[in-house]
């Protein structure tokens, strides 16, 4: 049986999602429900548009000319949510020289997580919350199966990016960001920490989709707090 993905979007050239230029690949469909996702579009499993990965890997080769000193990071949604056409893009590439990042929450089934990492050269974990309650309230989801993920990626020997969004009044304070960086400490693949500002550019989806957005009354988080607490993460020399 042909192997077919459920696609949300393409973009040709990020400058975010991992090194270099990147090709990122939006899946559809996502298990989680996160009090501020940007993407709540992404989230039905029967949207997006089918395809296999043949088709998305040639479009990636016809951009790869611009993609210097990047390749294809894989995003959502939750891309772990379809790991068999994930692996098989990613073997595809990576027969092609090409570079593969996986930007995953890391909530998906560990087995399968296992075999796509097998072709991944870089995870960029978005770990949104340490503490499990917190991880049910704000996501619905179990916070020791995201560290069951990410424990794989240290087995698996994978390079690993963390992010974690910051929202005021909520992950915003010294000592969520010193928990997160001591959780980290043992990770021998880590890279990189990366702390992303919270903004409400999504209201206009939620509005479209008609959704109440939690965090719509939550200010945008401020530039120059946000320095302040990237200042106090480790220099990892990545």
């Amino acid at each position: 049986m042909q192997i077919t993905g459920r696609i949300h979007s393409f973009q040709s050239m990020g400058a975010v999602d991992g090194p270099g230029l990147r090709f990122v690949v939006f899946m559809q469909g996502c298990p989680l429900r996160c009090a501020y996702c940007h993407n709540p579009d992404t989230w039905d499993f029967q949207g997006g548009q089918a395809y296999t990965p043949e088709q998305v890997a040639a479009r990636v080769m016809r951009c790869l000319p611009y993609l210097k000193g990047g390749g294809v990071t894989v995003s959502g949604g939750e891309p772990l949510a379809q790991p068999r056409f994930v692996k098989a893009l990613f073997r595809q590439l990576k027969q092609k020289g090409v570079h593969t990042a996986l930007d995953t929450s890391g909530a998906g089934d560990l087995d399968a997580a296992r075999e796509v990492l097998a072709d991944t050269d870089l995870v960029l974990a978005d770990v949104k919350f340490l503490s499990g309650a917190d991880y049910r309230r704000y996501c619905g989801a179990d916070f020791d199966r995201i560290a069951a993920f990410l424990e794989l990626t240290r087995q698996c020997g994978v390079a690993l990016w963390v992010r974690q969004v910051v929202v005021p009044g909520l992950n915003d304070t010294p000592e969520s960001i010193d928990a997160l960086a001591a959780f980290l400490k043992d990770y021998p693949n880590l890279e990189k920490i990366e702390l992303l500002g919270f903004e409400k550019l999504c209201l206009e989806k939620y509005d479209a989709m008609g959704i109440a957005f939690p965090f719509r009354d939550t200010p945008a988080m401020d530039p120059a707090a946000l320095a302040r607490l990237s200042a106090r993460l480790p220099q990892l020399g990545h």
